[in-house]
């Protein structure tokens, strides 16, 4: 009986085993949803799964907004200063034109020769010293000319760069702006598919937390300007949910917090993420109205503490900045601006 060997696999069988390999990283990352549709009784959770992914998306879009918000302004110092620039190198270039005219009218003939038909020796000798020091202030000149022109060339491919990292955040934004508004209209979709009960239950729930959380640090705001963005927070009480939004009509999350804080005087960083960091962090124990409360383990979401265990925060789309345990989520931080 003939012994089998173990074919060796051929490079196409290689390759298929890669790409399947590839396809799975693929879906992995893009999030794919399974063909099949989740049962009734997990879809709650799917809706949930969605705003998650959605408001996550959301602080991608901001931080790349106000990023290109940022160059937008530095493309436009830099256009301005090198038109600056480019007027002074064209007097430059009109004040040596016309001191080399004068100079080729009146400097066509050799200096010796010139003193010698002079009719005036003296004279001529004081305005050959004059000449000279013309020349050398003119090789100043020249030289000054070309250090500007050099300047003018850095600063125009500095802007170049800016400029294209410009165009690369739009397409960021236009593409976190596209997986957002994927995700909530699936997110509506699966919501608007339940039953009305469920609904509701969906609206408790999501209201659910920890009630053990009421007495906290003190009720006490820890400083004026904290009194003033809790002030502020309660006067959104009911506005939109609007991602991307940062008042005064409607809000998301990391929104809410920046305008509370701006109408205090203080600017906050656009992200829930970036607000996380904007202050001294302290434990849930110690917190005090003003204090920035983040959620998840990405500070993909960002509330206000306002005292008595509660968050004034804009929670997704549908539901209106109000106010939530405090305990809603897994908190990952407490920062005090």
């Amino acid at each position: 009986m003939g012994s089998h060997r173990r074919l060796a696999p051929t490079g196409f069988d290689r390759g298929a085993t890669a790409a399947v390999g590839l396809f799975s990283v693929a879906a992995a990352l893009l999030g794919a949803v399974p063909a099949t549709a989740a049962p009734q009784d997990d879809r709650r959770a799917e809706v949930d799964r969605l705003y998650t992914e959605a408001e996550q998306a959301t602080e991608a879009y901001n931080k790349a907004e106000a990023r290109t918000d940022a160059l937008r302004e530095e493309v436009s110092t830099a256009q301005e200063a090198i038109a600056r620039q480019q007027e002074r190198i064209n007097s430059m270039r009109d004040a040596l034109g016309s001191l080399a005219g004068a100079q080729y009218r009146s400097g066509g003939i050799d200096l010796s020769l010139a003193l010698l038909l002079s009719a005036e020796p003296d004279d001529y000798l004081e305005r050959a010293a004059t000449l000279d020091r013309v020349t050398t202030h003119q090789a100043g000149q020249l030289k000054e000319l070309q250090e500007a022109m050099r300047d003018l060339a850095q600063d125009r491919a500095e802007a170049a760069g800016k400029l294209a990292e410009l165009e690369k955040g739009r397409k960021a934004v236009a593409a976190h702006k596209k997986t957002v508004e994927r995700k909530l209209a699936e997110a509506r979709r699966l919501l608007n598919s339940l039953p009305d009960e469920e609904r509701a239950d969906h609206a408790r729930g999501s209201r659910s937390g920890r009630t053990d959380l009421t007495a906290l640090g003190g009720d006490a705001p820890a400083s004026g300007r904290a009194a003033a963005a809790v002030a502020a927070a309660r006067s959104a009480l009911g506005k939109p949910y609007v991602w991307g939004a940062n008042g005064p009509g409607g809000f998301d999350c990391s929104g809410l917090t920046q305008w509370s804080y701006a109408q205090a005087g203080v600017g906050l960083p656009r992200t829930s993420q970036a607000q996380s960091g904007a202050g001294q962090r302290v434990s849930l124990s110690e917190a005090r109205p003003g204090d920035l409360v983040a959620y998840r383990d990405d500070a993909s979401h960002i509330g206000m503490y306002v005292g008595n265990g509660q968050v004034i925060h804009a929670p997704y789309p549908g539901a209106p900045v109000r106010y939530d345990p405090v305990g809603m989520m897994p908190v990952s931080s407490v920062t005090r601006v």
